[in-house]
């Protein structure tokens, strides 16, 4: 084959260090810019990218010369580093070490997008102990025990 083709969507889930809630509704929609900006700049395509204060979901759409992991430390490494230049009272601000990622099918972007759109309504009822597991199981990921999840 003479070219290379791909349809890689990722749908990122990773809380703020410790969980706090720190991602105010004053600061989200920047925080959201920003990432995208981040995602841009690296040629990949930002599809949504929201959360409610204590973690985000970022559904980006990759080139294949980057590995899931390559893309969660350009996005979570580089954002962090804004956070901390533009906004110096936010100094407690960092992200968990780990993320999930969930490849997502084409057919069901438009589902995971207004899941992400939809995050603070779904939080009023679920907390994010609960929506992560979920995502977990949903993809069937195992975890040896769920307490580690979320250290």
């Amino acid at each position: 084959m003479a070219n290379t083709y791909s349809s890689l969507f990722y749908h990122f889930v990773f809380s703020t260090k410790f969980r706090k809630r720190i991602i105010k509704p004053d600061f989200e929609n920047r925080l959201w810019t920003y990432l995208g900006g981040i995602a841009r700049k690296h040629d990949i395509k930002p599809i949504q990218i929201g959360g409610v204060e204590d973690h985000i979901h970022a559904l980006l759409l990759s080139p294949p010369k980057y590995s899931v992991s390559q893309i969660a430390k350009i996005i979570k490494s580089d954002s962090s580093k804004w956070v901390h230049q533009e906004f110096p009272n936010k100094w407690a601000f960092g992200w968990q070490d780990g993320y999930s990622a969930f490849s997502v099918s084409r057919s069901i972007v438009p589902r995971v997008v207004r899941y992400i759109r939809n995050q603070r309504q779904h939080h009023e009822n679920v907390s994010f102990e609960d929506e992560y597991l979920e995502l977990l199981k949903l993809h069937e990921i195992d975890t040896v025990d769920d307490s580690y999840v979320f250290e």
